[in-house]
C-alpha cells in the first residue's frame, strides 16, 4: 500500500533516520564493549526516540512500536536499573533489524509491515528493572499516569483516568514559566496536598512525561474527558496557555533525557523550591471554583520544583550556536546531479584531449599552443574537483564490519577483535556500493576459515581472541584495501589436492604451480575448503563472485599466506570509475583502448621465436612463459596467418598472479577516456566494456579484459581464473 503523506517531509525523514540507523548499528556494537558508557546509552538512547518521533509524526504506527520498545529498553539501562547483556544485546540488535527492514520498505512506499509479537514482548521484559525490590515500579508508561490520578481524586472526588488536553497544555506552560493564572492558582491547591504530594513525588518523572509524548504523539489519538470539566475553565485554560515552540519542545526533551547530570541538579534544588508557593496564603481564598482544583494538584507539585525558566535557556544556546554553521557549510545534493555534471566534466575531457592533439600539429602558433595547455590544466583541476565531490569516507562501508564479525563470533562460539584503520579514505560513491558485499564476504571468510577455535588457538600458543584486520590506505589514483587474519594459514598443498579432485586442474598443472598460484585456486568457481555445507559457508561461490566483482571495478586481489600464522588479501580499485586511462593501440585498421590498470609491460619482440606449451604458443621473458594471444585473429578475422608476422609489439597484461601476451600491430599512447555504455545492438558483445571518443575524434572499443581472456580460454587449453 503506498503512502498518504507529504513526500518532502518523508524525504526529509528518510534521510535523517538512514543516518541515524546507520549510526545506532555502530554505536550498539561498541555499547557491548563499554556497556558502562552513559554517553552511548544516551546518544542510543535519543537515536531511537528521534526516529519513533518522525514515524509518529508520518502515522507509520508499526515503525513507532518497534522503535517505542527498543526505547523503553534503554530508559531502562541508562538509569542503571538493568545491565547490559549478550542476550538484552541479541535482542536490541534484532529490534533494530526490524526497524531497518522497516525502513526499506517506507523507502519503497509501503506501509511497514507488524513487527513480530515475540519480538515486541521480548522487549517488553526486558523494559523492567532488574532487581525483585525494582520490579515493583512499572516500566510501562500508562501505570505511572495512573498514579498520578489518586492525587487529584485524594483532593476531589472527580473520576480522572488520564490527563486532559488543558492540563497538559497547562503542565508545559508551568515548565517553561509562562506567567498568568497557572501560577496564582499554585498556591491555592498547595496548602491542602502540600504534604502527601510531597512526599510522593518533587518532580515529574521520565516516564510520566514519555507517557505525556505518547498520548499526543507516539500512538496518534488522544482522548479528552469533556464531562470532567465544564466549558468556561477549557476556554480560560485555552487563553491562559501559549503554544510551546518547537526549541522549547527540543530543549525540554534534552533537559529530561540528553543530559545525564540534569535529574540530579532538579533534584538539589527541589527542597528549596516548595517554600516558594507555600507563602503566598492570602490567595488560598480566590480558590472557589471546584473544577479548578482538578488541574492545579497535578501541575503544581511537578511544576514548583521545575527551574522551567533557567534550564531551557541553555539548551536553547546549545541549539542555536551548533547547527548554524553546518548549515552554512553543508548542502544535501542529489547524487543524479552530481552524476550530471560528471558527465559533463567527462565531455569536457574529451574536447580537451582533441584541442591537445590539434595543439601538437599546430605547434608553431605560440599563443593557441599556451591557450591549450592552459586549458589542459584548468580541465584536470574540475576534473579533480568534481571528482572530489562524489567521494565518501571508506567508513560508509566498513561501519557495518562490527556487527557482521559480532554476529558471527557467537553464532561460531569464537572470540575476535576486528580492528579498523584507515576508515577517512575517500573514494568514488559509486565505488564505496560496490565494494560493500565483496568485502563483506572476506570478512566472513576471515572469520570462518581463517580463525580458529579459542581453544585450538591457546593449544597452538595464541591469544584465545583472534584479529582480523582491515585497512584502506591511497597509493596514487589507487585505493588499496588490506584485509588480515592471524588464524591458521592455508596450506596450498592441499589447496592443489582439492583443485585437482574437483577437475579444476591436472596433477601436472599442479606440480608446476607455485604457492601464491595456488592460494588463487580459491577464486575458482566451485572451489571449496570446507567439507560440510553451512549457512556462512562451503558452496564454493563466494570467492569466485568476489573476483569477478573486483575485476569488473578494474580491481585486482592478491593473496598471500602462511600456514599456522595468517592470511592477508590485497584489493587494489581505482579511486573513481568516471574517467578511466587507458593504453591506445590499434589492431588492424582499427583502434582499441586497454585499461592501464591491467598493463604490465610493453615489449617488442621477435614472433618467429615461439614455443608451444601444453598447446598454447608462449614465449619466453625473463626465463618465464607468457602465453600469446593476436587480437586481430579474433577482433578483425583477418586472412594472415600467424606465421606472416615475423615481429610485433607485445601488451603483456597482468591478471592476478598471471600475466599474459596481446599481439597488437601498433601502438599510439596513454589516454584519459569517459567511458560510454555501448548501445543495444553491441550490448553483451565479448570483451568489451564500453566505448569512447578519441582525441582525434574517432570511436574507440575499451577492452573488458577479464571477459576477453575468458573468451580466449574457451578456445585454447589453457584456463583462467
Amino acid at each position: 500500500m503506498a503512502l498518504d503523506v507529504d513526500q518532502e517531509i518523508l524525504q526529509d525523514f528518510l534521510i535523517e533516520a538512514a543516518e541515524i540507523l546507520e549510526l545506532l548499528s555502530e554505536e550498539l556494537v561498541e555499547l557491548e564493549n563499554d556497556p558502562e558508557n552513559a554517553d552511548l546509552l544516551n546518544s542510543i538512547f535519543r537515536g531511537f526516540h528521534t526516529v519513533k518521533g518522525g514515524a509518529g509524526f508520518l502515522a507509520l504506527t508499526n515503525l513507532v512500536d518497534a522503535c517505542h520498545g527498543a526505547e523503553n529498553v534503554f530508559d531502562i539501562l541508562r538509569t542503571g536499573q538493568r545491565s547490559v547483556t549478550p542476550e538484552l544485546m541479541d535482542v536490541i540488535l534484532q529490534s533494530l533489524d526490524t526497524v531497518n527492514d522497516m525502513f526499506a520498505q517506507v523507502q519503497a512506499g509501503e506501509d511497514p509491515a507488524p513487527a513480530d509479537p515475540e519480538l515486541l514482548e521480548a522487549l517488553h521484559r526486558y523494559c523492567s528493572p532488574e532487581s525483585a525490590d525494582e520490579t515493583a515500579v512499572p516500566a510501562e508508561p500508562e501505570p505511572v499516569v495512573e498514579q498520578a490520578a489518586p492525587s487529584v481524586e485524594a483532593q476531589d472526588s472527580g473520576d480522572i483516568d488520564e490527563i486532559t488536553e488543558d492540563e497538559f497544555e497547562a503542565l508545559l506552560d508551568e515548565l517553561h514559566g509562562k506567567p498568568g493564572e497557572p501560577k496564582a492558582e499554585t498556591p491555592k491547591s498547595t496548602p491542602p496536598a502540600s504534604a502527601p504530594v510531597g512526599s510522593d513525588s518533587d518532580d515529574i518523572s521520565d516516564d510520566e512525561f514519555e507517557s505525556l509524548l505518547d498520548e499526543l504523539h507516539g500512538k496518534g489519538s488522544f482522548s479528552v474527558d469533556s464531562g470532567s470539566k465544564p466549558a468556561s475553565e477549557s476556554n480560560k485554560s485555552a487563553s491562559n496557555s501559549d503554544e510551546i515552540t518547537d526549541d522549547e519542545f527540543e530543549s525540554l526533551l534534552d533537559e529530561l533525557h540528553g543530559k545525564g547530570g540534569s535529574p540530579t541538579e532538579k533534584a538539589a534544588e527541589i527542597p528549596a523550591t516548595p517554600a516558594q508557593p507555600s507563602t503566598p496564603e492570602p490567595v488560598q481564598p480566590k480558590a472557589e471554583p471546584a473544577p479548578k482544583k482538578e488541574v492545579a494538584p497535578p501541575t503544581s507539585p511537578k511544576e514548583a520544583p521545575k527551574p522551567a525558566a533557567k534550564a531551557p535557556a541553555p539548551a536553547k544556546d546549545k541549539k542555536a550556536n551548533a547547527p548554524a554553521p553546518q548549515a552554512e557549510t553543508t548542502v544535501r545534493v542529489d547524487t543524479k546531479r552530481l552524476d550530471e555534471i560528471m558527465n559533463m566534466v567527462g565531455e569536457l575531457v574529451l574536447v580537451r584531449n582533441r584541442l591537445v592533439s590539434l595543439g601538437v600539429n599546430l605547434g608553431s602558433d605560440e599563443a593557441m599552443t599556451k591557450a591549450i595547455s592552459n586549458l589542459d590544466v584548468v580541465t584536470g583541476d574540475l576534473q579533480g574537483a568534481v571528482m572530489k565531490t562524489r567521494m565518501q569516507p571508506i567508513k560508509k562501508v566498513f561501519g557495518r564490519f562490527p556487527r557482521v564479525v559480532r554476529d558471527l563470533a557467537r553464532s561460531l562460539n569464537k572470540e575476535i577483535n576486528l580492528e579498523l584503520v584507515g576508515e577517512e579514505t575517500d573514494l568514488d560513491k559509486n565505488l564505496v556500493e560496490a565494494l560493500a558485499d565483496p568485502l563483506v564476504h572476506l570478512v566472513r571468510n576471515s572469520v570462518d576459515h581463517g580463525i580458529e577455535m579459542p581453544d585450538d588457538r591457546e593449544a597452538a600458543g595464541k591469544p584465545r581472541t583472534g584479529t582480523v584486520r582491515l585497512s584502506a590506505s591511497q597509493e596514487g589514483d589507487h585505493i588499496l584495501l588490506t584485509i588480515e587474519d592471524d588464524g591458521k594459514g592455508m596450506d596450498p598443498d592441499k589447496l592443489k589436492d582439492i583443485a585437482i579432485s574437483k577437475g579444476v586442474l591436472d596433477a601436472d598443472a599442479a606440480a608446476r604451480m607455485s604457492d601464491t598460484e595456488a592460494y588463487n585456486l580459491i577464486f575458482a568457481p566451485g572451489f571449496s575448503t570446507k567439507t560440510e555445507i553451512s549457512d556462512i559457508s562451503g558452496r564454493g561461490v563466494g570467492m569466485d563472485v568476489v573476483k569477478t566483482k573486483i575485476t569488473q571495478l578494474n580491481g585486482s586481489v592478491e593473496i598471500n599466506s602462511e600456514l599456522g600464522v595468517g592470511t592477508t588479501l590485497e584489493i587494489k580499485v581505482p579511486l573513481t570509475l568516471a574517467i578511466l586511462p587507458t593504453l591506445m593501440v590499434v589492431v588492424g585498421e582499427l583502434i582499441f583502448a586497454l585499461p592501464l590498470s591491467t598493463v604490465n609491460e610493453i615489449i617488442h619482440l621477435d614472433l618467429t621465436k615461439t614455443n608451444i606449451v601444453d598447446g598454447q604458443q608462449t614465449v619466453i621473458v625473463r626465463d618465464k612463459a607468457i602465453p600469446l594471444f593476436y587480437l586481430e585473429d579474433w577482433l578483425i578475422k583477418s586472412p594472415k596467418a600467424q606465421e606472416e608476422r615475423n615481429e610485433g609489439h607485445v601488451v603483456v597484461i597482468q591478471i592476478g598472479v598471471q600475466q599474459v601476451g596481446f599481439v597488437v600491430d601498433s601502438l599510439i599512447g596513454q589516454e584519459e577516456v569517459v567511458i560510454k555504455p555501448l548501445d543495444a545492438m553491441l550490448q553483451g558483445t565479448p570483451g568489451m566494456a564500453g566505448a569512447t571518443i578519441t582525441s582525434d575524434g574517432g570511436i574507440a572499443l575499451i577492452f573488458d579484459v577479464p571477459n576477453l581472456l575468458k573468451h580466449y580460454a574457451k578456445r585454447s587449453n589453457l584456463r583462467f581464473k
